[in-house]
């Protein structure tokens, strides 16, 4: 299987206050919403590329119901959803805006997630 069979960007997304309908206010929550039908892929990660750069930057993923955000997102972002079952996957991210720093273009991926073996660390971890 290709890295392509293994990852899927769904959604492309643009927030800068410049160039909504309407204007961005401080501490307005915004959803994205992503969705696909890939049945065997549990693994929903997002990402931010903010205005100039070309580098995305990982907010955070969800495996099935569990959400990890990075730390540098954790305040402002949340991450929600349940990509279990064999059915139509669905997730989203919560988005505070509190400055500038949230324009940016956020895309959603779906992922196989791979199951990883234990180690000798995980297994001293208890």
């Amino acid at each position: 299987m290709s890295a392509k069979d293994k990852m899927i960007f769904l959604l492309i997304l643009c927030l800068t206050g410049n160039h909504l309908i309407i204007p961005l206010e401080m501490d307005l929550f915004i959803f994205i919403f992503c969705s696909h039908n890939k049945t065997d892929y549990f693994q929903m990660l997002w990402y931010q590329r903010s205005p100039g750069e070309t580098a995305m930057k990982l907010i955070g993923y969800l495996y099935v119901s569990d959400p990890t955000v990075e730390e540098q997102y954790k305040d402002n972002f949340n991450i929600i959803g349940d990509l279990s079952g064999s059915s139509k996957k669905n997730g989203s991210l919560k988005i505070q805006v509190v400055g500038p720093e949230q324009g940016a273009v956020y895309y959603c991926a779906a992922s196989k997630a791979q199951e990883r073996e234990k180690t000798r660390w995980d297994e001293s971890k208890g």
